[in-house]
């Protein structure tokens, strides 16, 4: 599934450093070093522990904007953390099989996702993921399902940073009567979705429970276009993810969504169904 991890497999989700993360981990370093603090005093200060503080001075991980907003107000830096931060090349727990995608999604014209297992991570609210995290085999620690939740909710800004893209999705009715998280979560996440779908460039299908068949039942689906109108295809399973340019390929991917959505109840008929679902607000 993906920003992340599982619209996104579980697999890698610490990816390989880079020069904007060692140069930011520097930044925060000298002025943690100026402000007269160790690690071990700055990372209370900051809210985050030892180990996060490390990993981010090691440019290892990416840092949250809570981090960034609190390591400039702690160190007093001037705005120098805030403007190194805006030259971070990396998303904190991206599946390195997702990257490669998640740079094309993130200028994409057009997004379609079919989704079969869970609430698409574009949709997903923060307690939904996090019981996604939370029971992630091999289990995470607290500071790796945080960072995870910060990619996650990171990459649902797309929904409103990038108004003109075009955004569908067709979800399994059975994926948003499981409970996952629990009645609440579940109804929060409902919400969530009918508010995040009033929005002109942004359409709902449910493929109903009743419909024994449809084209999408080999697995989930995710095509983009982008501004320059070429067309990409992407396919996730367990642990890997595959990015598909093969226009071929990508044809007869288009060709089954397309299907789908005549398959799938209407936009209308989903609304309604999901208030149903949802009860008395």
């Amino acid at each position: 599934m993906t920003d992340e991890v599982p619209d996104e497999g579980p697999g890698g989700s610490e990816p390989e450093t880079s020069d904007s993360l060692k140069a930011f981990g520097e930044v925060v370093k000298a002025f943690r070093k100026r402000a007269g603090l160790t690690q071990e005093t700055f990372a209370p200060l900051v809210g985050y522990s030892v180990p996060t503080v490390a990993s981010i001075e090691q440019g290892r991980r990416l840092p949250s904007s809570d981090f960034v907003d609190r390591a400039e107000d702690v160190l007093d830096a001037f705005g120098v953390i805030r403007a190194a931060a805006k030259h971070l090349a990396r998303k904190p727990g991206l599946a390195k099989w997702f990257r490669q995608w998640a740079r094309l999604e993130s200028q994409a014209a057009t997004l379609y996702t079919y989704e079969n297992r869970l609430v698409p991570g574009l949709l997903q609210t923060p307690a939904y993921a996090r019981t996604l995290f939370g029971e992630r085999i091999p289990t995470l620690d607290d500071d790796e399902i945080e960072a995870l939740l910060a990619a996650r909710v990171e990459r649902k800004k797309l929904l409103t940073d990038r108004p003109h893209t075009i955004y569908s999705f067709i979800v399994e009715e059975h994926v948003l009567r499981r409970q996952t998280g629990g009645r609440d979560v579940m109804r929060e996440q409902t919400t969530h979705i009918l508010d995040t779908c009033a929005r002109r460039n942004i359409e709902l299908q449910i493929m109903p429970q009743s419909r024994g068949y449809h084209v999408g039942l080999n697995g989930p689906i995710q095509l983009l276009e982008t501004s320059e109108n070429r067309w990409y295809a992407y396919c996730e399973g367990q642990e890997n993810g595959l990015l598909i340019p093969d226009p071929k390929v990508v044809s007869i991917l288009q060709k089954r969504y397309a299907r789908m959505r005549a398959q799938a109840l209407s936009f209308e008929e989903s609304v309604s169904l999901l208030r149903e679902m949802r009860g008395a607000p």
